[in-house]
């Protein structure tokens, strides 16, 4: 294998083995402590423009497939692993990790220390990097990353954005179907019987495919509008509701976005997940902020504070909703139990919700699934 090497824009160098594509790639580098679901995670329209490094020693250990998908490519800048498995051993494998970046054309690293890495970037936050195998001088590598452009005040949602808008059908399969009734602990409301389906409008900012197979699957005919869409345009497909997707970059510079949700919250039933739960916080009169290292991974602890109960959670964020500037219509509904910041909120007087975290999972825990059923159920 050629070398390869990663470097940041504080001058740190590491240098390892290039797999996937060859080339040079520049990007926030961030970190993911998820143990499996890479290829779930390398599809996430959520990490554009960002360089992952998995904090899980072997990754590729299993394999790719054609199902195992949450866009329609793959989407990040740069895949950073301290093992790269060379083989795949699963009944579901259709190819191996390394030939799965090089078809996509994503440049990956392996062989360094990506505890040392991580380290760097929790006492640091999260920086931007460059990760090549033509370029391999240090001092190029160092002016490289310095002279990146930063994730702070980039609008990457209208690279990953759909065209046209498009009709859902897809449910989930059968291994996760029951796993998306609606949770029947603490003082949940009883779930509504599911009658005739709800026509619901989802606003895709680079929505993942499994949130429109939990919509579909609790009865919702789910038509998917590019994140550009007005409120106007969404209001002339008469839906029952409205959904406000993830997606990746910063929210602050989605002032169209925001606009949008403005003129919807109110009107319809409304659920935002991640880039959603910000983009309605905003659209209340809320800021935004960058987290210093972000929450990526599978295994993150939520509270909802309504039940006190705690959810496992997968998360993909590098910004939260700023607290102070919270205006009296949101209430915090989940709280995440690592950082204190907010992890969900409910409009007082409008029937609107939203979640920092991603209930559909994919890779992950199915403890928050039952979101999607009070979804269904707000717009009874």
């Amino acid at each position: 294998m050629a070398r390869a090497a990663l470097a940041l824009e504080d001058g740190t160098v590491y240098f390892g083995e290039s797999f996937g594509a060859t080339g040079t790639t520049s990007g926030e580098v961030c970190f993911n402590t998820s143990m499996t679901g890479y290829q779930e995670i390398l599809t996430d329209p959520s990490y554009r423009g960002q360089i992952l490094c998995m904090t899980a020693p072997q990754i590729g250990n299993y394999g790719v497939n054609d199902a195992d998908v949450e866009s329609g490519g793959l989407q990040m800048a740069g895949y950073v692993v301290r093992e790269a498995s060379r083989l795949a051993s699963n009944f579901t494998s259709q190819g191996t990790l390394g030939e799965y970046l090089t078809k996509a054309g994503v440049i990956g690293i392996t062989g360094i220390d990506t505890r040392a890495l991580v380290r760097r970037l929790r006492i640091r936050g999260a920086m931007t990097g460059v990760l090549s195998s033509d370029m391999l001088d240090t001092a190029e590598l160092v002016a490289a990353a310095k002279a990146a452009p930063a994730l702070v005040g980039r609008d990457l949602v209208r690279e990953v954005m759909p065209d046209r808008p498009r009709a859902w059908t897809e449910v989930l399969d059968d291994l996760a179907r029951p796993l998306s009734q609606p949770f029947e602990g603490g003082d949940l409301p009883p779930p509504s019987p599911i009658t005739a389906p709800k026509n619901v409008v989802a606003l895709d900012y680079g929505m993942k495919w499994n949130i429109a197979r939990h919509l579909a699957s609790v009865g919702c005919n789910v038509t998917v509008l590019p994140g550009r869409a007005t409120a106007a345009e969404v209001l002339a497909y008469k839906p029952d509701g409205v959904f406000l997707s993830n997606g990746p970059g910063d929210p602050e510079m989605l002032g169209y976005c925001v606009e949008t949700v403005k003129g919807l919250v109110g009107k319809l039933p409304m659920f935002g997940i991640c880039l959603g739960h910000q983009l309605l916080a905003l659209a209340c009169g809320a800021k935004t902020f960058k987290l210093k290292f972000g929450h990526r991974g599978a295994n993150q602890p939520v509270m909802d504070l309504a039940t006190g109960k705690v959810e496992i959670t997968s998360q993909n964020h590098g910004f939260a909703v700023d607290e102070a500037s919270l205006p009296a219509e949101l209430e915090v509904t989940h709280r995440n139990l690592n950082d204190g910041t907010i992890e969900g909120l409910r409009h007082r007087l409008a029937n609107a919700a939203s979640v920092q975290y991603h209930p559909e999972a994919a890779a992950g825990p199915h403890d928050s699934a039952y979101l999607f059923a009070r979804f269904r159920q707000m717009m009874v």
